[in-house]
């Protein structure tokens, strides 16, 4: 029960971060080129966690030169494709549609872990899921989300389903690393190979001018979103799948619109509806239909920490 609750708190602590990290994002988009800031963002996230491990763990930095492929794969998938689909897409759609394809995450987690019998959800947990799910949908619809676009629009909520379906993916597949790593290892590699995978591309955006024209609250931004936003937030999130499923960690991504509302009330004094209570409520229902323990509590793997 102890670790169960540690691994929830952390997973609740890093979906505020990203909830604060989806505004950062729709901010310095504007002024830094997706593959740029992907890089800013994760190359900081790396150096830092590497550093602290070079510093206090540096037994932790040991790893089979046979998991580097696998190691690699995980770094394309969450720390190349993620970041990139998630910074397009924010460019091409509105975020509020954007946060709802990144609401499907859980459920991509449900069909991938349950084809992969990596877990077994109970009714109760899977009643969750879709409740989770449709707070979401609740918050959106009041504000006035629809679905008729422009090709551009529609090009941007793919991109956040492949985002979602990325997300999902790596929960499922790290389980594998998390056996025999730390859970900083794992994701100081996964996140170092995948920002250096980024930065060929990222020559086609000219980085260097961007980097430079960047005001001083870009750059405050930046720093957010490398330390904050990338190094604890990926951490944390990476911690909580040593202890949980894949599933019960990905719900957890449906409070990121609702954190990112609050922040929207709590800095730009915008009101909170009774309609975006309910759907804030049903989120956190859902949440804890999925994590809190019970008879019918999926079937879980130790994981070595």
């Amino acid at each position: 029960m102890r670790r169960d609750f540690t691994a929830n708190a952390g997973a609740f602590i890093a979906a505020i971060l990203f909830g604060a990290s989806v505004v950062a994002v729709r901010v310095a988009v504007q002024d830094i080129p997706p593959l740029t800031l992907a890089i800013l963002r994760f190359g900081q996230g790396g150096f830092l966690l590497l550093l602290l491990l070079l510093i206090w763990a540096r037994d932790l930095l040991r790893i089979r030169g046979s998991d580097i492929p696998y190691l690699l794969l995980l770094g394309v998938i969450f720390f190349t494709i993620f970041p990139v689909t998630f910074n397009i897409s924010l460019r091409l759609t509105e975020a509020s549609r954007g946060a709802l394809m990144l609401a499907t995450m859980p459920l991509w987690s449900v069909l991938l872990a349950g084809a992969a019998k990596k877990e077994r959800l109970s009714t109760r947990q899977m009643c969750g899921v879709l409740l989770t799910f449709a707070g979401v949908g609740i918050v959106l619809a009041e504000r006035g989300v629809t679905f008729v676009g422009t090709s551009l629009s529609l090009a941007g909520d793919a991109l956040m389903l492949v985002t979602a379906l990325c997300g999902a993916v790596y929960g499922v597949l790290a389980k594998r690393m998390l056996t025999r790593y730390n859970a900083m290892t794992v994701t100081a590699y996964t996140m170092m190979f995948g920002t250096l995978l980024l930065v060929p591309a990222a020559f086609l955006e000219d980085p260097c001018s961007a980097v430079a024209r960047m005001r001083t609250d870009t750059v405050m931004l930046v720093l957010f979103l490398g330390i904050f936003g990338g190094a604890i937030g990926y951490f944390l999130w990476t911690f909580a799948l040593t202890r949980l499923s894949p599933t019960q960690v990905a719900v957890y991504v449906n409070l990121n619109p609702m954190i990112a509302t609050l922040l929207g009330a709590t800095l730009l004094a915008e009101k909170l509806t009774g309609i975006f209570i309910a759907g804030f409520v049903a989120v956190l229902g859902g949440v804890l239909l999925v994590n809190l323990p019970g008879r019918g509590q999926l079937e879980r793997h130790p994981i070595k920490t």
